[in-house]
């Protein structure tokens, strides 16, 4: 790595009330080959204009008159600037040294043992630019996993548009065909009297049905309409729902019947429970599942956990766990989070999002206001 000298002119702030030691400074760091400017100064009110000036580093004498050269790297602590700071004296006590130390002096030595001073300075403008560096460095990093994080809720927010979109196709265009298809097939049933036609118009009519039961599924699937009813009844239908097909006993307990939650957050707390549950049927081998869902302090928690298998050690950490991914970064998108743990005795997973910062009382109850209509429900036929 290439010493700072050989790459720019350096500028150091020297605070130093004798002229000589100002001088015998200055020629004992161009003995050493620095290419640098030496500005000396002596008085507070000056070193505190200088330090909002471009500097490479501080050389600052301990005795100085009416003020030490604690003070100025006191002052250097309040700028939040990173600059090196050497403290250079005379004579200073081990106690003074180590307190400079640890305030934030990159050094210390005596005017006898100036031979030192060029590699000290050297190394602290070298460490300097390192951290400031790595704060970069870091101070990126944490925008590009912010930007990360905008697109994935992005991603989100656009699958489930999409979605809901296709729930719409399929509610506007297949449902009202079959729905339709269903009418004619039923007027022809009422009006013919060949029995080869009724029976071919009944096994059409079967046909048709379970379409349109299928098509519901995939709407419900798609954008589940039930969420309406408000996310405890969504949650209730889900569970029942699981129940009957995978015969797990499933079980809800709430501690409101009727929640008033933000735009998004019923979404995102039924889709990680939908997630959660599939994981289950998948891997668990469970034979029960409790879910609870509550609001306290202004935070709703939905909490599901398994008497399954529990996750094997290191799965939660595999670089190819999208489904966990994918359940942090739909909490995120509603400022949320999830805490998922797991022993031999099952899996727990916690959603928690905070309602009181997006304008909800703390109760988080229903307070009468009107569900936006979902059209992808269909009328029973």
């Amino acid at each position: 790595m290439s010493s700072p000298s050989t790459e720019r002119k350096l500028r150091i702030l020297h605070i130093e009330d004798s002229e000589l030691d100002h001088q015998l400074i200055m020629a004992q760091l161009r003995r050493a080959g620095l290419n640098l400017e030496l500005v000396r100064m002596d008085a507070l009110a000056e070193i505190g204009a200088a330090l909002d000036q471009p500097w490479d580093a501080i050389i600052s004498d301990y005795n100085l008159p009416g003020f030490s050269g604690l003070v100025v790297l006191d002052m250097l602590k309040e700028s939040r600037r990173l600059l090196p700071f050497i403290l250079v004296s005379g004579e200073i006590g081990e106690d003074t040294a180590v307190a400079a130390m640890r305030t934030g002096a990159s050094d210390y030595l005596l005017k006898k043992d100036l031979a030192r001073l060029a590699p000290a300075l050297l190394h602290a403008i070298e460490a300097s630019e390192s951290q400031r560096a790595r704060i970069e460095a870091d101070r990126e990093l944490l925008k590009s996993k912010q930007r990360l994080h905008e697109l994935a809720g992005h991603l989100q927010t656009s699958i489930e548009m999409e979605r809901a979109a296709i729930a719409r196709e399929i509610h506007d265009d297949v449902g009202g065909s079959l729905t339709a298809l269903k009418f004619d097939l039923a007027w022809i049933n009422r009006h013919s009297k060949d029995a080869a036609v009724l029976q071919r118009v009944q096994s059409a009519l079967e046909t048709v049905t379970s379409a349109i039961e299928a098509s519901q599924r995939i709407m419900h699937n798609l954008r589940p309409a039930i969420l309406e009813q408000g996310l405890v009844a969504a949650v209730q239908w889900m569970a029942a729902r699981f129940e009957r097909r995978t015969g797990i006993v499933t079980t809800v307990r709430t501690s409101h019947e009727q929640m008033q939650l933000p735009p998004g957050v019923p979404l995102v707390a039924y889709r990680t429970a939908q997630e959660a549950l599939t994981n289950v049927s998948k891997h668990a081998n469970a034979s029960r599942v409790d879910i609870e869902l509550s609001v306290d302090s202004g935070v709703l928690t939905l909490e599901l956990s398994d008497n399954g298998q529990g996750i094997a050690p290191g799965a939660l950490a595999k670089a190819r766990s999208f489904g966990i991914r994918g359940l942090h970064e739909r909490a995120a998108t509603v400022g949320g989070w999830v805490d998922l743990s797991t022993n031999n005795k099952g899996v727990s997973l916690i959603l928690s999002v905070p309602l009181q910062d997006q304008g909800l009382d703390a109760s988080g109850l229903d307070d009468g206001a009107e569900a936006t209509h979902d059209p992808s429900a269909w009328g029973q036929l």
